[in-house]
């Protein structure tokens, strides 16, 4: 497909702090490479794992939507704006950063790591009033269909945020097929494989694969085996 890139599992970056295993599918702090900064406004994403204790010191944002979802573990967050707040599988945390925040995460437990991924999007609107929301996403209905946890619209389905961006999770039975209808004409798709082996548009993507595309036409997910997948819809500009 034209327009696609395809980040293997294998190709990320890899950052190893003691405390912290971090794999970085864009370049992130000193890991540096010119053609992997973002996929439209998608900037970050880190597969990281933090372990007992540990974490992030209080450290300053700003105009950057900020996502955490919790894969393994309970993650503990606190910041200047008062919120203190534990997040757990089955959750999605975000901050709009705006004119400037400053936050701690940290894993709860002692005696487990936390695995989560940590997602950035550059903001659709620079400069405002910071933010923080959560929710609980773990009863929807995902088997075999795109379950919504993010989107714009603070009156829709998940946490939303200052870009006109979607995220959508499904967990698929092997041999299933789902297709994706853009939210937004224009917008590319990022699909993260978060287990399992899966096909999107002819590509065979394995467990932490990811692939970034502008679609030309129908978008088809097809579960190689059972597998869990996030789905990222961005625009190329904003």
């Amino acid at each position: 497909m034209k327009n696609a890139v395809l980040h293997p599992a294998s190709s990320r970056f890899f950052a190893d702090h003691g405390w912290l295993q971090s794999a970085q599918t864009f370049s992130f702090h000193g890991n540096y490479d010119p053609a992997r900064i973002q996929f439209g406004a998608l900037r970050v994403l880190n597969d990281d794992t933090v372990y007992g204790g540990k974490g992030f010191g209080r450290h300053p944002h700003d105009n950057m939507e900020i996502i955490s979802i919790p894969l393994k573990g309970s993650l503990e967050h606190q910041d200047s704006m008062g919120n203190a707040a534990v997040i757990n599988p089955g959750e999605i945390q975000v901050m709009s950063a705006g004119t400037g925040i400053y936050h701690t995460e940290f894993n709860k437990n002692q005696d487990q790591p936390v695995s989560f991924l940590q997602i950035w999007l550059y903001p659709d609107k620079l400069n405002v009033a910071p933010r923080y929301g959560q929710t609980d996403y773990s009863k929807g209905d995902r088997h075999n269909r795109f379950q919504q946890i993010l989107s714009p619209d603070p009156n829709d389905q998940g946490v939303w945020i200052h870009q006109q961006a979607w995220f959508h999770l499904a967990e698929m039975d092997a041999g299933i097929e789902i297709e994706y209808a853009l939210k937004k004409e224009g917008n590319g798709v990022y699909v993260f494989v978060i287990d399992g082996m899966v096909e999107v548009n002819g590509e065979t993507l394995q467990q932490r694969d990811g692939y970034g595309f502008w679609p030309e036409g129908r978008t088809v997910i097809k579960a190689l085996e059972k597998s869990n997948v996030l789905l990222i819809e961005v625009p190329e500009k904003w």
